[in-house]
């Protein structure tokens, strides 16, 4: 079965600027290079995978694209642009002529306004995303998912996801305000989510995959098989385990689901969404 990494990472370790990779996960604290995920998706039968922004540069979209350009297991990117900035549409017309280049995302989970993606100015670049094709990733807390249901209500025709399912309180095991909030943001047709980045979200010491069941019960309630897509969330998953435990323990879970609906979500709605040539 053809299976897609839908998000993941690289970086070369910089304290600094990586300041969020703090002591507490000094498993992330070196450099994480395609040379180190390649061996990963082979041994679990992935075919490829998109690589998605941690810094909020230019800089960081220049890096992503040599990696891509250098490692044809690299399907597709998503980047970052200044959304408030006067020249972003310039930046897209840019971007549009890098096939590699599929969407943007901004860390919204980390400004101080919460109602941040709601900014006229913000919304005004985010307009434009679908006249030249490009996604937007929403990353996001469960505090934000209101907001972020009133912002892609704004804009019906855009594709976005959800990254890490907004990252549920798992290890606390709070899942109703976050399931009300969920199922109301899926109610919006253009709005995907990813199966990723929940390892990050239990008990890193002790969870168990009984943990997640709750959560992924109402992710494909609220999203259907169609709408979903797994992503790893390599290398920050190291954490708490490892690339074959974020992957196991969505197989598992998949397990009871259709043929169909597990080609669906290995591959083919990463694949449809972002445009990957497989």
């Amino acid at each position: 079965m053809l299976k897609i990494d839908s998000h993941q990472h690289f970086w070369v370790f910089d304290k600094d600027r990586h300041a969020w990779i703090n002591d507490d996960m000094h498993a992330c604290q070196r450099n994480f290079l395609p040379v180190d995920l390649q061996p990963l998706l082979k041994q679990n039968d992935i075919a490829g995978c998109v690589t998605v922004q941690v810094d909020q540069t230019i800089a960081e979209n220049d890096f992503m694209l040599k990696l891509a350009r250098e490692n044809s297991f690299i399907k597709g990117l998503v980047g970052w642009v200044d959304f408030r900035s006067e020249g972003i549409e310039e930046s897209l017309v840019q971007y549009q002529g890098e096939e590699l280049m599929k969407g943007f995302r901004h860390i919204l989970q980390g400004e101080a306004d919460d109602r941040h993606m709601l900014n006229p100015d913000f919304m005004r670049g985010v307009a434009l995303l679908e006249r030249y094709g490009f996604t937007y990733d929403i990353l996001i807390y469960p505090k934000h998912l209101k907001v972020a249901t009133e912002f892609v209500a704004a804009f019906p025709q855009q594709r976005f996801v959800i990254d890490h399912l907004a990252k549920p309180f798992i290890k606390s095991r709070e899942i109703n305000e976050w399931a009300k909030d969920i199922q109301a943001l899926a109610e919006h047709q253009n709005v995907s989510c990813k199966i990723s980045g929940m390892v990050t979200e239990a008990d890193w010491q002790s969870w168990q995959p009984a943990d997640f069941t709750p959560y992924l019960d109402v992710a494909f309630n609220a999203f259907g098989a169609k709408r979903l897509m797994y992503g790893s969330d390599w290398p920050v998953c190291n954490v708490a385990g490892g690339y074959n435990e974020a992957h196991d323990l969505a197989a598992e879970y998949i397990d009871q689901l259709t043929q169909h609906e597990q080609e669906l979500f290995w591959a083919k709605n990463a694949i449809e969404f972002y445009r990957l040539k497989v």
